[in-house]
């Protein structure tokens, strides 16, 4: 099922709990390999070619699973194939489209997004902060060693997608993340792939993601409007998104 691509909130784990999202790795995959490739050319590119660079073939086979959880890499998945259609349409975004897929996929990075949530741009935000926020969603799960190592690999991961800079070695404060019109018509895709529409797709997790107020999404959607990515109309309060675009059929199947 569509909606089982994004991962339900309420259960722990996730590659944030060993690693970051490496939106790098993602960025350099996708620039040697392209967007449209299938599963079996984004696995020879990481194991046999390397274009990660990675000094070891464990290194490679662990990047190749921390990507496929995180992205997918196939190319029957609906959130990989929105994200390759959106990828190239605005490049400035594409630390946060990635982050917003990581979010879909990551319970664990997901419930340290909070800690954002509630920070303004120039706040400090110590890692520990949000494996706090984990502590919250999953008390009692992992431990004071898995918790401070989560706390750095959100930290990162939240540095990777533009929300957090970092000002010192152990201190990153709160930016705004670059968000695009891709961005949001992708955001809104995850709403709607939970079961939502109209003026709700504005209050999910992934729209606060986007790290913008109401008015200025609604500009964003727009824009995405006329470049065909989705359809969006909001006329006298009412708000219609349709995804034509990034919902096509697979493989002679209506989505």
């Amino acid at each position: 099922m569509i909606a089982a691509e994004i991962v339900r909130g309420d259960r722990s784990g996730g590659a944030t709990t060993s690693h970051t999202i490496i939106v790098p790795a993602l960025q350099l995959l996708l620039a040697r390999v392209g967007t449209r490739a299938g599963a079996e050319e984004y696995e020879q590119a990481v194991l046999e070619d390397n274009v990660l660079g990675k000094d070891t073939i464990e290194a490679r086979k662990r990047t190749l699973r921390y990507l496929r959880e995180l992205y997918i890499l196939r190319d029957d998945s609906v959130l990989f194939r929105a994200l390759g259609a959106l990828w190239n349409d605005d490049p400035a975004g594409q630390p946060l489209l990635a982050g917003l897929c990581a979010l879909a996929r990551d319970p664990v990075f997901r419930a340290s997004a909070q800690t954002i949530f509630d920070s303004q741009p120039g706040d400090e935000v110590p890692s520990a902060e949000l494996s706090d926020a984990v502590v919250k969603s999953f008390p009692d799960s992992y431990s004071a060693a898995t918790l401070a190592k989560i706390g750095r690999n959100t930290s990162s991961s939240w540095e990777q997608t533009g929300h957090l800079e970092a000002v010192a070695r152990t201190s990153k404060v709160r930016r705004r993340a670059v968000c695009t019109p891709s961005t949001t018509a992708f955001a809104f895709l995850l709403g709607h792939l939970e079961g939502l529409a109209g003026a709700s797709l504005f209050d999910t997790v992934w729209a606060r993601a986007l790290d913008r107020p109401r008015a200025h999404l609604i500009d964003l959607a727009v824009v995405a409007s006329q470049r065909s990515v989705i359809d969006f109309r909001h006329r006298g309060g009412i708000t219609e998104v349709k995804f034509t675009e990034l919902l096509r059929p697979i493989e002679g199947r209506l989505l």
